[in-house]
Formats: C-alpha cells, structure tokens, sequence
C-alpha cells in the first residue's frame, strides 16, 4: 500500500488550516474504518487514539507506528513529515535541473496539501510497555585473567554467565552484581554459551572441542566427539521438549550433533549432522522441528531435529556465512519466561505458554532465517515455504559479522566491519536506515525487549544505543578500555551487559 505520490510543484503553495482525507491501513494491507478528514498538523499521538477508536480498543489501548509510503512517520505531527518529503521532492527535482539551490531556497518550500487525493497510512502495534534506556554502567566486573569472548543472560534474566579467554565460565547474580560461582571444565578458550529455555542447563562451547552441560554450578556433563573447536550451540525449544534436554552444536571439523543430556554413563550423542564440507559457523534450533546450519562452504543447510536427515541447501552467497538469527529467537530462549514475570504451576503449563509466544511470532510470515556473510551481504528466508532467499540485502561495504532480528520479527539489524549498524525490513529486505557513529568495527548488535532501541558494540571500545523510531544515538556508552568483542540484553530489558579485550564485564541500567 503506498500514499498518493504527489507533483514536486504541490511544494510551492500553501493554504492555512489545512486539512487532507486519510484511510488508515494494517500491515496486511486492510483497510480499517471509513476514509477519514485529519487536519494536517495531527499528531502521531492523536491518530493513535484514532486507531483505537476505530478498532473498538478503548479500553486497552495499543501504542501504533504509522507509515506513508513505507516511510515511518517520525516528527511529533504530520505535517512535518509532509514537509520534510515536500522539500526533498523540490531537492531532488531542483538538482535533476541542473538549478543552483540555497538553504533560504529551501526554507520557503510551502507545503501544499489537495483534498481530492486520499493518503494512505498503514499503522503497526508496537509493544504494549517501554524499556528504558540504558544510561549507566551500574558495575564493572572483574575477575576474569583474560578477555570477555561471549556473554548470555539466563531465561528468567538473574544471572548472567560469561565466557572468557582464561578458560573459565563466571556466573553473576544480577540483583546483587556479584560472583556466584566460577565453572572450570575447558582447557581453551570459551568461545559458546548457551542457555536451555527453562533455565536449568548451561551449555558451554570452547576451542578445546569439548561440549559442558552446566547445572547449578556444577558439571553435569561433557560431550566430546567434535574434532575441531565448537563455534556455536542451541538447545531444543522449551514448547518441543518439555525437559529442555537436548543441544546441538557447530564445529570447525564441518559437523554439527545433538547431544542428550543424561545422568548417566554412556553414548549421548544423539544425531550427527554431516553434509558441509567446510567449518559450521553457527547453529540454530528452530521452532518448527527444523535445526538450521551456515558454514564457510558458503550454504545454510535445514535438517530435520529428529532424524538429522538434511531438509534443504540454501544457496547465495559468495563467500563465508558467518551468523544466523531467527526471528523467533527471542521467545525461543526465553521460553515462558516474559516482562509479565508470570509464574507457573507445573513445567507443561511453562510450555504450553511458550508455545503461544511461539504461535504469536509465526503466526503472519512463519519462522525466518536472516544469515550474513564475509561477502558484504545478508539473505533472509523463509525455509518453510522455499529453499530460494526472499530478498537479498545489500549495502555494507565490509564483512558482516553478526545480525539480529528485533523481538517481534519486524526489523533486522547488522553489524559490519564498515563501522556501521544497518537496519532492513524483515517482511521484504529493504533496507531501512544506516547508523553510523563508531569510529572501527562493530562486532554485535542487541535488541530491547520491545524491540524500540538497538545496543552495539564495536572495536572502538565503545558501546551505542540506538533508537529504533528515529534511527539515530540515543547514548553513547563509553567505560571499556579496550575491544568490545559480547554484548546481550537480559529477556526482561532491564539489564545489558557487555565483555571486552579489558578483562572486564560492564553491567548497563536506567
């Protein structure tokens, strides 16, 4: 659905009191109400409201963006974005004439409104409570000999455990931002964490080729099988598997195997997953009964989770596949864990919830898999539906590292060796928005539990935060004194933590 898209020469008049004819649209392209009569400085609050009313939601309200022409509506009213579109129109129709054009030029651009034509504004539900921002590091943690490699928040988000160059895990309560415990169990770098959805297992991953299964500070057990370091590890959804006994993980020596955790001596390698000829970046453990891996023989491959038979081969990309993410990977870590912080009478009702989180997220596009590649692109797909990519992104200049999706699916987010963050469109891939305020790499990106702000972390020893509406720097986060390699952000948005080269772990509130 796109606006009426009105002649450049519309920017030259202007009429007081303006009023123009609005429809109102979801994002499926429905259209919600009768055509509607807005004065032309309403604001983004007052069509808000206008939305409720027009969906019977009066009672309980939903906070709304809205678009016109696939742009976010970002000024207080909408007028202003009328105006600012009005100006760049006369811009760019001034330089296609080969014009000479002065700021004051500018400023006389009027804004001319017809009330024949019908704007179109599609409206999209934003998350119902706000996170706030982080501005402080509230605690610098120290402890770790060696540099902070990987960082992960426990599901119900009150410890946080990290993984570091000194071999060790350290696991941290976060109401009181202090030790609990130290894990010893690797004998190299601790590259992995991962935890189950219901809380009860840690997975750790290392460049010693040895898989630990962590359980209240204890090692329940160590899988070793790989013949090469492991690179990445996922555990079997909570909505799937009520124990949360199985993990998967990704290995330089190009397998990928499920593990099943058991008390007891014995095999507890499940399945093995072979069919790439070159190291397995990453792993993740889907929803729909489907484990995806990327690897440096430049595919991302779908296996069935139970059999290990492989499903599909996706192909694109020209070189590496460093990262995958999922749109359904915040309610997949986090279970029936959520910022409500309901609590539950028994593990089947815990998974009975999960799995309606689950439903929510795939209920429009199904389960989506961004990956991103040494090649300076992303590809998003639907594998459900086709081994071909639904769009490909292009437009970072350097090697892309890392990508996320925000907690409800909408926006992907990048972060490349360019010095940028880049933000895309989930349902087509377009790109959206390019952040840019780091000074060298950024190496991870971490999204707010309602997906409104971005935190990213870079070589430059900074971190950032971002927000999401109007795509620029919120904070600047600035503490570390060296490379920012981990940062995650807690499933109940209230915390973010990051580790860096400095040794140090930095723990980030309101």
């Amino acid at each position: 659905m796109s606006a009426v898209k009105r002649n450049v020469s519309d920017a030259e008049l202007e009429n007081e009191s303006q009023t123009l004819y609005a429809q109102f649209y979801d994002e499926e392209g429905t259209s919600t109400g009768p055509k509607v009569s807005l004065n032309v400085g309403v604001t983004t609050n007052q069509m808000d409201t206008l939305v409720n009313k027009l969906l019977d939601q009066d009672d309980d309200k939903v906070p709304y963006s809205f678009f016109i022409n696939g742009e976010e509506v970002t000024s207080e009213t909408l007028e202003e974005h009328l105006r600012e579109k009005a100006r760049e129109r006369w811009l760019e129709k001034m330089k296609k004439e080969g014009r000479r054009i002065t700021p004051k030029m500018l400023d006389q651009v009027k804004l001319h409104v017809s009330s024949e034509d019908v704007y179109e504004i599609t409206y999209r539900p934003q998350a119902i409570f706000k996170v706030r921002p982080l501005t402080r590091c509230t605690t610098a943690l120290n402890g770790h000999s060696e540099a902070i490699l990987v960082c992960a928040f426990s599901p119900d988000s009150n410890i946080l455990a990290t993984g570091s160059g000194d071999t060790t895990i350290r696991l941290w309560d976060l109401n009181t931002q202090t030790p609990i415990a130290t894990l010893s169990g690797h004998t190299q770098w601790v590259q992995v964490l991962s935890w189950s959805a219901n809380g009860k297992y840690l997975a750790s991953g290392s460049k010693d080729m040895k898989v630990c299964i962590w359980e209240d500070k204890k090692l329940v057990t160590t899988f070793k099988g790989h013949k090469a370091w492991i690179n990445g590890l996922s555990w079997e959804p909570l909505h799937q598997n009520i124990n949360c006994d199985r993990v998967v993980s990704a290995s330089k020596d190009a397998t990928a195997v499920i593990w099943k955790v058991t008390k007891t001596k014995g095999s507890q390698k499940d399945v093995t997953l072979s069919g790439h000829s070159n190291s397995v970046t990453a792993v993740k453990w889907g929803g729909l009964k489907m484990i995806y891996t990327a690897s440096q023989d430049r595919t991302i491959m779908v296996w069935n989770d139970t059999t290990g038979v492989p499903i599909k081969k996706l192909e694109g990309h020209a070189h590496w596949v460093n990262q995958l993410a999922l749109n359904t990977e915040l309610v997949l870590r986090s279970g029936a864990h959520d910022h409500t912080d309901r609590s539950f009478e028994n593990p089947t009702e815990a998974a009975n919830y999960a799995k309606e989180r689950f439903d929510a997220v795939v209920a429009d596009v199904g389960e989506q898999v961004a990956s991103c590649s040494d090649d300076h692109t992303l590809f998003l797909w639907n594998p459900a539906e086709s081994s071909k990519p639904v769009a490909r992104l292009v437009g970072h200049q350097a090697v892309v590292c890392n990508v996320s999706f925000s907690p409800d699916g909408k926006t992907i987010a990048s972060a490349s060796f360019d010095k940028s963050v880049k933000l895309w469109n989930s349902k087509d891939g377009k790109f959206i928005a390019n952040l840019r305020a780091h000074v060298a790499a950024v190496y991870h990106v971490a999204w707010s539990i309602d997906s409104r702000q971005i935190l990213s972390a870079s070589k430059d020893s900074t971190l950032k935060l971002w927000s999401l509406k109007t795509k620029r720097l919120i904070n600047d986060l600035p503490g570390h004194a060296d490379e920012v390699y981990a940062c995650d952000w807690s499933p109940d948005g209230i915390t973010a933590c990051s580790g860096s080269k400095d040794k140090t772990v930095r723990i980030w509130r309101h």
